[in-house]
């Protein structure tokens, strides 16, 4: 369901910035959905986490070294590609 900002109580309103972590403008729209997540079995939970650290594990020895502030540089580089308004917390 998708709601504008302006038509939201200011209750509803300060729910949104919360879960959003910023102050929202008039203009701005919020779309909600809930769902339930899919069953997994704990045997699959615990294969997929494994297959999960052998990927990370296999990406960090063949990955170039970079300074703690190139890395932070290159997250944040990436987190903005995907949300033009992300402002690290320093």
């Amino acid at each position: 369901m998708v709601y504008r900002i302006k038509d939201l109580s200011p209750d509803q309103r300060s729910a949104v910035e919360s879960l959003l972590g910023r102050p929202i403008s008039e203009k701005e729209t919020v779309s909600v959905s809930a769902f339930e997540p899919p069953a997994i079995s704990e045997q699959q939970r615990q294969k997929v986490a494994e297959d999960l650290s052998r990927y990370f594990a296999e990406v960090d020895a063949n990955r170039k070294p970079v300074s703690a502030d190139e890395a932070d540089e290159i997250i944040t580089e990436a987190i903005r590609s995907s949300s033009p308004g992300y402002r690290p917390h320093r």
